[in-house]
């Protein structure tokens, strides 16, 4: 039986997260479309996940199965720069959506719960990965300037932020 409701439910039937998966193919197309790093790696999902959190929170109007992605290349590149308080972002929305649900009613939107997944692995999950911010307070014992040799632990998210933004530009 097919749903009738466009969001993918039908009184109480299966809840269809769209948006959401729409978002993670966008983001897995650049990433592949980039060929920055091997499907296969940590550091891709790190990447995926993080461009799909981008592309899925910055919707704020609803409309992401429709909107074309080159349209959007600009704030998504806006919001993964180097220095843009992304992690502080992506809390404020989760803040908004999860308000937006309680007035609705809705405790239980598959999308936002897939996108909440997605957060928790990216914050919590560390790789070991080249110090892309040599600069920050905690590795003053590294040099200024990028050393590739230079590997620290590394919130899952922080390898994916310039992962994504490159991808973008390759795009």
């Amino acid at each position: 039986m097919q749903p009738e409701g466009s969001n993918g439910t039908s009184d109480g039937g299966l809840a269809v997260p769209m948006a959401w998966l729409y978002a993670e193919y966008i983001a897995d197309e650049l990433l592949r479309t980039g060929r920055l790093i091997p499907v296969s790696t940590l550091e891709f999902r790190a990447g995926r996940d993080t461009l799909a959190l981008t592309i899925y929170l910055s919707d704020a109007a609803g409309e992401l199965s429709g909107i074309r992605v080159v349209s959007q290349l600009d704030e998504w590149l806006s919001l993964t720069a180097y220095g843009h308080p992304w992690r502080d972002w992506v809390h404020t929305r989760f803040l908004a959506l999860g308000e937006e649900a309680r007035e609705r009613g809705d405790g239980g939107d598959p999308d936002l719960e897939l996108a909440r997944a997605a957060w928790r692995w990216l914050d919590s999950t560390e790789l070991f990965a080249t110090n892309l911010d040599p600069g920050r307070p905690d590795h003053t014992d590294i040099p200024p300037g990028l050393d590739e040799n230079a590997r620290v632990w590394t919130p899952a998210w922080q390898l994916g932020l310039p992962l994504g933004h490159l991808a973008m530009h390759l795009f």
